[in-house]
């Protein structure tokens, strides 16, 4: 049964006349010129670290598959602070909240969830870099060409749009209850169906089939990626080997279980269960915490990350003496 106050859209002036109101975290509002503040200061430290890995590799000739990967990495998560971070800064200067229209709220919701779901496909396909690279080191070159990964990394993407598009539409051709208000810092698929004028489960369908093409499916692949190679690790009679070769992944099992942990928190659960206020807390995480780690990871456990940022720095620092 329709929820009371709902009220049904009309197709033609719906993108012009329905707004949404993103109350952020109008319930703090002694915190926040500091919750400004620190969300700022991450943000920016985000988009430095992410630029500078970005730059890095791009200025660098020669790219092995890995640094490619992580390259597009870093752009996704450019791109994913920039969509919703400064709306969420923006929540913190509007006391009551700030309006988002039924279009933006819409673009904002597909391109997290494409950015996000590109992301998942993108640790899968570097999963399967890391188990041609430890289990089949002698093809590894002629396996992981440079026309492979460019493929690989279209697929990710359009296959993250793809998906998302069809969510997104789903999603906003639902009658949504009065007042649109969304208890959220930016446009979430769980906040949006909260506001769903409807009892049934049949909303929560295709977020359901989003979750097993961008959550399930690249998790299983990443699953059997690495039971592959602990089964290749585990005949090694050398432990330096075995060492050394494990080494090589953990940069990306971070990231994985970082991503993976959050995403799954909050999309794979019913609708029965949601909170506002736990959800913007997690919410918080992944979309400022976790792309700030991103860089930390890379630059600390990454040998090529490390040796191409040194590059970069000293091609710099000759710029300067010139």
């Amino acid at each position: 049964m329709p929820c009371e106050g709902c009220m049904e859209r009309d197709n033609v002036s719906t993108g012009a006349t329905m707004e949404f109101l993103l109350l952020g975290f109008s319930e703090l509002l002694r915190l926040r010129v500091l919750l400004f503040l620190v969300f700022l200061v991450v943000h920016l430290v985000t988009l430095a670290g992410n630029m500078m890995i970005f730059m890095a590799v791009v200025m660098e000739p020669s790219r092995p598959p890995m640094l490619f990967f992580l390259c597009q990495l870093s752009a996704i998560e450019l791109c994913y602070t920039l969509v919703i971070v400064p709306k969420a800064l923006l929540s913190l200067v509007v006391a009551d909240g700030s309006s988002i229209s039924f279009l933006g709220c819409a673009a904002q919701m597909h391109l997290f969830v494409a950015l996000g779901g590109a992301e998942c496909f993108l640790l899968a396909a570097m999963s399967y870099d890391r188990y041609v690279a430890i289990c089949q080191p002698l093809h590894y070159a002629a396996v992981m060409s440079e026309g492979l990964c460019l493929r690989l990394a279209l697929a990710c993407a359009l296959g993250a749009f793809a998906v998302a598009l069809g969510l997104t539409v789903a999603v906003f051709r639902l009658p949504f209850c009065q007042p649109r208000r969304i208890d959220h810092f930016f446009c979430d698929v769980p906040a949006v169906l909260h506001l769903a004028c409807t009892q049934s489960y049949a909303p929560e369908l295709p977020l359901l089939a989003a979750c097993v093409l961008l959550l399930l499916l690249p998790f299983l692949l990443i699953l059997a990626s690495y039971v592959c190679i602990a089964a290749d690790l585990l005949r090694l009679t050398s432990p330096v080997g075995r060492g050394k070769a494990f080494c090589t992944c953990i940069s990306h099992l971070a990231i994985t279980l970082l991503h993976y942990g959050s995403a799954t928190f909050i999309y794979i659960r019913p609708k029965s269960s949601y909170s506002p206020a736990r959800d913007k807390v997690v919410s918080l995480v992944y979309t400022n915490i976790t792309p700030l780690m991103y860089p930390l990871i890379y630059s600390l456990r990454n040998k090529e990350i490390r040796g191409t940022l040194r590059k970069m720095l000293r091609r710099k620092k000759r710029a300067q003496v010139n």
